[in-house]
C-alpha cells in the first residue's frame, strides 16, 4: 500500500484497504492514519470587439475545425547555442522543429500562459527557464498565419536550492507563470517554483549611449587631466536586445509547496498558495506579507485536506476562491475579516453512494480551478470531469463535462502507475463559451456550453505539419473498434496534455506536451 503523502504534502491518507483482485471491492478496513510529507479583420470567429464569437457545431467541434500553426519545442541549452550562432537570435531556429534526442526532464513544460493582449505567450519548464514567444507582427493581418509566434526571450527564472535546516531539495521548476497589464513599454511577469516567487522585467533595448566624459569607448575611466573639452553623450542605433531582469523577489514565507500565484485586480497585490496556507503580498513589499488562509491543524494528526489551487476574482480585488483536496471550494471575502479562514461560500456536490470507490477520494481532488472571465461562473479540474459552478447555487455545478470517463475501469492501474495523480488544468475561451482540458495519449478535449457539443483532438509529431487539420479523435472503449477510433487499452499514458492557454481575445490556443509547444487556430474556409 503505497502513501498518498508521497504526491500530496500532508494530505489526509486514506483508510489502510486491502483490495481483493478485482480492485474494484474494499475489504479488511483497518484504522486510518496520517503521514506528513462575418469575417473581420479579427478573424472569422471574432466580433467587432475581439471577442471570440461561441464555438459552433459547424466551426467549433466539426471534423476540420482547428489547424497546426507551428510546433515548437522549449530550447535546451544545445539549441540555444546554437541560437547564438545564429544572425537574428529572435527567429526560431530550424533545430527547434527537429525531434531532439537530447531533450531531457528538465526541458519538460510545466506552465502555459498567454499575456492580456495576446501577443506574447510564455512558458516555465522543469528546468527553471522562462522562454517568452512573441507573435509574429506580419502574422497579425494575414487570416491564416495569425497563429504564428517565434522565440522572444529566454531566461533563467529559477535555480535548485538546498534548504540545510531541513535537508531539504528545493526545485528549480516552474510552477505557475502569471502576467501583469502592460503599463508602459516593458513586460511585467511573475514565476514561482516550490519556495519563491519572483518578479521579472522584460524589456527593449535598440540604442546604447556613446560620447562620455569620464569614460572611453572601452568603458574605462579616463585622467581628468587629459579632458579639454565637454562632450554631450549621444544614443546610438545598436542590435535589439531583449532583457530580462529580476525586480522583485518575494521568499522565506510558504513551509509548504506553492501550487498556485494569481494576480489581484487591483493591480497592487497577488496572493500566493501552497499546500496549507494562502498569503497576500503587495508588490512593493518582499520582506513581509499577509496570511488569509492557513487550514494547519494544531495537530497534524487530525488533517483531512490541503489546499490545491487558488485565484482572484476578476473584477473584484476582495473576492478569492480556493479548491481542496476533498473536492470543495470556498468562496472567500476579505472585508469579513482579516484571516479568511471562515468562508462566505461553500460549494461541494453530494456524492452519489453507489459510485463510491476505493478511488473515490483521489479523483474528487480539483487540481485546477478558474474564475471565467465574467466573473459569474467557477470551473474547476477533477480527475475525470469539468464542472462549471454559478456563483449563486453552491449545492451543485449547473454544467458537468466528462472528460475521460472511459478511464473509470482503468483507476487500478492508473493507481499503480501514479498517473492517477495527475494535475490537469483547464481554461475559458474569451467569451467563456467553450471550455478546453487536457487528457492521454497527447488528447485534449474542448466543450461548447451553448451546444452542449465536445470534440477530442490530438497534439502529436504526426500531425506536426505546419497548417495540418485536426481531425476528431474518438475513443473505442469496447465491442467493434471502428477504422478511426484507438482503443482504451492502445492509450499512451506516457503522454499527457497538462497544460493549455487559450488567447484571451481570439481563438488561437497553445498546447503543452512534453517539451513540445503546438499552436493552433480556428480552420479559415
Amino acid at each position: 500500500m503505497k502513501c498518498f503523502s508521497r504526491y500530496l504534502p500532508y494530505i489526509f491518507r486514506p483508510p489502510n484497504t486491502i483490495l481483493s483482485s478485482s480492485c474494484h471491492t474494499e475489504a479488511n478496513v483497518l484504522p486510518s492514519g496520517l503521514l506528513p510529507s462575418g469575417q473581420n479583420k479579427l478573424g472569422p470567429w471574432c466580433s467587432p470587439t475581439g471577442s471570440p464569437a461561441p464555438l459552433s457545431c459547424e466551426t467549433g467541434c466539426g471534423e476540420g475545425s482547428w489547424i497546426l500553426v507551428c510546433r515548437l519545442l522549449v530550447p535546451t541549452q544545445v539549441s540555444l547555442l546554437s541560437m547564438e550562432e545564429d544572425i537574428d537570435t529572435r527567429k526560431i531556429n530550424n533545430s527547434f522543429l527537429r525531434d531532439h534526442s537530447y531533450a531531457t526532464e528538465a526541458d519538460i513544460i510545466s506552465t502555459v500562459e498567454f499575456n492580456h493582449t495576446g501577443e506574447l505567450l510564455a512558458t516555465g519548464d522543469k528546468g527553471g527557464r522562462v522562454v517568452i514567444f512573441q507573435r509574429e507582427q506580419e502574422s497579425k493581418n494575414q487570416i491564416h498565419r495569425r497563429g504564428e509566434y517565434n522565440v522572444y526571450s529566454t531566461f533563467q527564472s529559477h535555480e535548485p536550492e538546498f534548504d540545510y535546516l531541513k535537508s531539504l531539495e528545493i526545485e528549480e521548476k516552474i510552477n505557475k507563470i502569471r502576467w501583469l497589464p502592460q503599463q508602459n513599454a516593458a513586460y511585467f511577469l511573475l514565476s514561482t517554483n516550490d519556495k519563491t516567487v519572483k518578479l521579472w522585467k522584460v524589456s527593449e533595448r535598440d540604442k546604447r549611449p556613446e560620447g562620455y566624459n569620464l569614460k572611453d569607448e572601452e568603458g574605462r575611466l579616463r585622467d581628468p587631466a587629459t579632458i579639454t573639452t565637454l562632450r554631450v553623450p549621444v544614443l546610438r542605433p545598436m542590435d535589439l536586445m531583449v532583457e530580462a531582469t529580476p525586480r522583485r523577489v518575494f521568499a522565506n514565507a510558504h513551509t509548504y509547496h506553492i501550487n498556485s500565484i494569481s494576480v489581484n485586480s487591483d493591480y497592487e497585490t497577488y496572493m500566493s498558495a501552497d499546500d496549507l496556507r494562502i498569503n497576500l503580498w503587495n508588490f512593493e513589499i518582499t520582506n513581509q506579507s499577509f496570511n488569509i488562509v492557513d487550514i494547519k491543524p494544531a495537530n497534524m494528526e487530525e488533517l483531512t485536506e490541503v489546499i490545491t489551487a487558488a485565484e482572484f476574482h476578476p473584477h473584484h480585488c476582495n473576492t478569492f476562491v480556493y479548491s481542496s483536496s476533498k473536492g470543495t471550494i470556498r468562496l472567500c471575502d476579505m472585508r469579513a475579516s482579516a484571516l479568511c479562514d471562515r468562508h462566505t461560500k461553500f460549494f461541494e456536490e453530494p456524492e452519489d453512494p453507489s459510485n463510491r470507490s476505493f478511488f473515490s477520494e483521489i479523483i474528487s481532488s480539483i487540481s485546477d480551478v478558474k474564475f471565467s472571465h465574467s466573473g459569474r461562473y467557477i470551473m474547476t479540474r477533477d480527475y475525470l470531469t469539468v464542472k462549471v459552478w454559478d456563483l449563486n447555487m453552491e449545492n451543485r455545478p449547473i454544467e458537468t463535462y466528462q472528460v475521460h470517463d472511459y478511464l473509470r475501469s482503468k483507476l487500478c492501474s492508473l493507481y499503480e502507475n501514479d498517473c492517477i495523480f495527475d494535475k490537469f488544468e483547464c481554461v475559458w475561451n474569451g467569451s467563456d463559451s467553450v471550455i478546453m482540458t487536457g487528457s492521454y495519449n497527447n488528447f485534449f478535449r474542448m466543450f461548447d456550453r451553448n451546444t452542449k457539443r465536445d470534440v477530442t483532438l490530438e497534439a502529436s509529431r504526426e500531425n506536426s505539419k505546419p497548417r495540418a487539420i485536426l481531425k476528431p479523435r474518438k475513443v473505442c472503449v469496447g465491442g467493434k473498434r471502428r477504422k478511426d477510433e484507438i482503443s482504451v487499452d492502445s492509450l499512451d499514458f506516457s503522454k499527457k496534455i497538462l497544460h493549455t492557454a487559450w488567447h484571451p481575445s481570439e481563438n488561437i490556443i497553445a498546447v503543452a506536451a512534453t517539451n513540445n509547444l503546438y499552436i493552433f487556430q480556428d480552420k479559415v474556409n
